[in-house]
């Protein structure tokens, strides 16, 4: 049995507050459910997202590094390890946001100089080097690209589960709640007519009497 709402007096004028409580609460409910609808929408195409870009960043790791390998057996060791400290640079990633469905997104992206994998020299070094330093600077934009969208999936799991506690309250609770005590309400009410009208009828019966 649901739990009735407690009035503060059991009267027509708290029956209609009721009903208003309650019609306001469908509606809340309906756009709540909506909400919902679209944010698991987000999160399952963000999540189709992060599952290709991690194949992709797994294909391309793998093919980076039998580039490397082939560039450390062509130039040694050493003379690669001298190039590749020699073309060291900076990387920042600025945060922004983003908003999907109310839900703030973080945005990364990834700013580079455009000598920071291609410091080497491109005389003395091979096209496996260059072929490395290619796909090394599509591993972190993919990194990035998967730290975004592994957030965006965390936040927008967390507003989903907390939404749908709301929706869960107004279905579950309040909206039984007040259909229960409006229920309750009428059937006072009904039940106060029949007496009122039982009193009248002997009045009147009195007052024929007499």
């Amino acid at each position: 049995m649901s739990q009735l709402i407690k009035v503060t007096r059991p009267t027509k004028i708290e029956l209609i507050k009721l009903r208003r409580r309650l019609t306001l609460a469908s509606r809340i409910q309906k756009l709540i459910k909506d909400r919902v609808s679209i944010l698991v929408m987000e999160f399952l195409q963000i999540a189709g997202q992060t599952v290709e870009v991690k194949k992709g960043l797994l294909d391309d790791f793998s093919a980076m590094y039998k580039a490397l390998s082939l560039a450390a057996g062509y130039h040694g060791y050493i003379a690669l390890e001298k190039e590749l400290t020699a073309s060291e640079g900076g990387l920042e990633v600025v945060a922004g946001l983003r908003n999907i469905g109310g839900v703030k997104i973080p945005a990364f992206e990834l700013k580079k100089d455009k000598q920071t994998l291609r410091g080497y020299s491109l005389i003395d070094t091979s096209s496996w080097l260059d072929r490395t330093a290619e796909l090394s600077e599509k591993c972190l934009e993919a990194v990035v690209e998967l730290a975004e969208l592994q957030r965006g999936m965390a936040q927008l799991g967390m507003e989903i589960n907390r939404t749908k506690r709301i929706v869960n309250a107004l279905e579950h609770l309040i909206i039984p709640g007040l259909q229960a005590t409006i229920k309750y309400l009428n059937m006072k009410f009904e039940e106060r007519d029949r007496e009122e009208k039982s009193r009248l009828k002997r009045v009147k019966v009195l007052l024929e009497r007499k």
